[in-house]
């Protein structure tokens, strides 16, 4: 049975306060969704990729331990820091192999194609990072709802219940983030 949000809440809470026992019994109840998080971060990446769904829920997992002053507010704030930390990691592999390369090209996948789960192909984690960051300059509810879509993998339903707009809202404004970061990638 899935956790309610109010159990991750208060289990959050009571780590901000220093308990560490809570994050100990965080953990379990949460750790299928950062699987399916991990998932959804790896899709894109090449089938070569050194690192599993489990491993990264681990790398995750050793950087908030190192959390001392986090300031944890509900189960949404905990998820996107733990995508970004994903999306963190997966960033520095692959800026990484890049250099391992030394200049050679990596290849590049068109969004569109990444949106897709299991591609199984090459993404230019680098260059869809910084039109992300972009995009969190020009819309933050945009960035949001990209990270809750593509990241999390959540529903459009969902993601109209976390940040209190209308399904239709969250669908539209995917669709313009999508082709905005479409049109950023192709340029760059």
């Amino acid at each position: 049975m899935s956790p309610t949000d109010s159990e991750v809440t208060d289990l959050l809470h009571s780590w901000s306060r220093g308990e560490a026992a809570a994050l100990e019994r965080l953990v379990p109840l949460i750790f299928d969704d950062l699987r399916r998080m991990a998932r959804r971060h790896l899709a894109g990446e090449r089938d070569s990729h050194t690192l599993e769904p489990t491993a990264l829920v681990h790398e995750v997992y050793l950087k908030l331990t190192d959390q001392r002053s986090a300031d944890w507010q509900n189960r949404e704030q905990f998820f996107a820091v733990a995508s970004r930390m994903m999306r963190r990691i997966l960033l520095d592999y692959g800026k990484a192999r890049q250099t391992a390369k030394r200049g050679k090209d990596v290849a590049k996948v068109p969004l569109e194609e990444a949106f897709v789960v299991g591609q199984g192909q090459d993404l230019d984690l680098v260059a869809l990072h910084d039109a992300l960051a972009r995009l969190a300059e020009l819309d933050a509810r945009q960035h949001h709802i990209v990270e809750l879509k593509f990241l999390y993998g959540f529903e459009h339903e969902e993601i109209a219940e976390l940040l209190g707009i209308s399904p239709t809202t969250s669908k539209r404004e995917w669709k313009e983030a999508k082709l905005w970061l479409l049109r950023e990638l192709r340029r760059g």
